[in-house]
């Protein structure tokens, strides 16, 4: 009887156990997510400083090798999302930087949102920037294109015709606010608006030439530059 008692116990313990899991909230974002953002939370950003912020397209770069400028700091994060970068906003705008070039929302793409949702997600940021750090200089940047023949990212690349849908929204969000929009998309594009071939391998990111012509893109916006 005892014996039984204590299977019984022993059972019961471990139910408890395993329904406290089960209650235990998932994570929001990546394991790789909580490590690049808890390392942002420790670098200090200063009201000189100048901030990448986007996903894997932009943590992808040396920006501040590629512009020999030390005030500019990689705030990306692969695999972000317009609801992660909002997130993190705190960490990036407690030193006031004094500017910050955003791209997100390609992520959102394999997720199922729509244009409108993915637009929102990017103003909810720029909002946010703006009434936390009003004196910050903020750059909206298009959405690259994708390109499906490398049949890599198929969630990605199989939307790969919504994009321009994006940008014309970012656009309109950007040119409500008064806010300087930068068009990458159509320098990436083909003639079918797709991202052309010599500045990708995989359809969604990028090669060293395609972060040279970002640079020369964005060169007459920065600062200092």
């Amino acid at each position: 009887m005892k014996h039984t008692l204590s299977l019984l116990a022993a059972y019961i313990f471990a139910a408890a156990i395993v329904q406290a899991q089960d209650k235990t909230p998932e994570r929001k974002y990546s394991t790789y997510y909580y490590q690049r953002a808890s390392l942002f939370e420790k670098l200090p950003v200063t009201s000189e400083d100048i901030l990448f912020v986007g996903n894997s397209l932009t943590d992808g770069a040396e920006w501040a090798e590629l512009f020999q400028n030390k005030h500019i700091k990689n705030r990306g994060i692969s695999g972000d999302m317009t609801d992660g970068v909002y997130d993190r906003l705190p960490a990036l705008l407690q030193g006031k930087p004094a500017q910050i070039f955003l791209l997100i929302g390609t992520n959102d793409i394999p997720r199922g949102k729509s244009v409108e949702d993915i637009a929102a997600g990017i103003h909810k940021i720029i909002k946010k920037i703006k009434q936390d750090s009003p004196r910050t200089q903020l750059f909206v940047q298009s959405l690259l294109p994708l390109n499906p023949q490398y049949n890599m990212f198929p969630g990605h690349v199989a939307r790969w015709e919504i994009i321009p849908d994006i940008n014309r929204a970012i656009e309109q969000i950007a040119r409500e606010e008064n806010l300087t929009y930068i068009d990458l998309f159509s320098r990436f594009a083909d003639s079918e608006g797709k991202l052309k071939g010599e500045y990708t391998n995989d359809g969604l990111h990028l090669l060293g030439s395609g972060y040279l012509l970002w640079k020369e893109i964005i060169t007459p916006y920065l600062e200092g530059e």
